[in-house]
């Protein structure tokens, strides 16, 4: 497998500037030997705070959203190129709270991963289902579409920045967490998804994260899946030794 284990944490709306230095510092000497890639994704205002605690560490850092225009009147947007000259290396888009609270779409969702793309970002791609959605049988429809659609105009090369986080809506923040086999399960059919849009190596390549309720339980069993080739960790990433016990986890 060429694929290599992403874990990334995404804090929400959490932690001051002074907080968010302070954590990465608990976290910085338990993960540092780690077999994967580690990520924080913070608030906005966090990020120089954060860029300047993980030097030296090899953590990278995410923001947690940007806007398909470069510059403009959107009041309260941060554009890619902005974060790209900050020194961001990547950001979560699409996330089901952004679509959920914030009006976000499967089209502006894909318009920010090309300008996020265009501005040399890694991009984490979030897709997921709504409880009755699963309920209804069509969590295979709705995740393939919003793959789709996010991946218009994305090329094959280009998919070496992208990470697909599969995050079942029902299963973030709730405690409750898709089953080993359940995550797998979608993280495979993505990864189909993926070799009908460009081919099979382009799929097999692609890093695949299981996000939703993933903790320091029950992360070894998750990670054990084939298709599932790390997380985007919620709650879980906002304690040093929680997130260092996921990280060790993907092996």
């Amino acid at each position: 497998m060429s694929r290599k284990y992403v874990i990334a944490g995404n804090w929400k709306m959490n932690k001051t500037p002074a907080e968010a230095a302070a954590l990465i510092g608990e976290i910085k000497p338990l993960v540092a030997d780690a077999s994967c890639d580690v990520v924080v994704g913070v608030p906005f205002v966090d990020l120089p705070a954060a860029l300047e605690a993980v030097k030296g560490s090899g953590i990278g850092v995410a923001a947690q959203n940007c806007h398909w225009e470069k510059s403009g009147a959107f009041t309260g947007e941060v554009s890619a190129d902005m974060l790209k000259s900050m020194g961001v290396g990547y950001v979560i888009l699409g996330h089901s709270e952004r679509r959920t609270y914030f009006g976000d779409t499967d089209v502006t969702v894909q318009k920010r991963v090309r300008a996020a793309l265009d501005a040399g970002l890694t991009v984490i791609l979030c897709v997921g289902e709504y409880l009755e959605q699963r309920e209804q049988g069509v969590t295979g429809e709705v995740v393939a579409m919003q793959t789709k659609i996010a991946l218009g105009g994305v090329s094959a090369q280009e998919m070496a920045r992208v990470i697909i986080a599969y995050e079942p809506v029902w299963a973030i923040g709730t405690g409750r967490t898709a089953t080993a086999a359940q995550a797998n399960e979608v993280c495979r059919l993505i990864r189909g998804t993926l070799a009908g849009l460009y081919d099979a190596k382009t799929a097999e390549d692609t890093v695949i994260q299981y996000g939703g309720s993933m903790n320091a339980g029950n992360a070894a069993e998750l990670l054990a899946q084939p298709d599932v080739d790390g997380g985007l960790i919620g709650g879980a990433s906002l304690k040093a030794p929680d997130f260092a016990t996921i990280v060790k986890a993907a092996k």
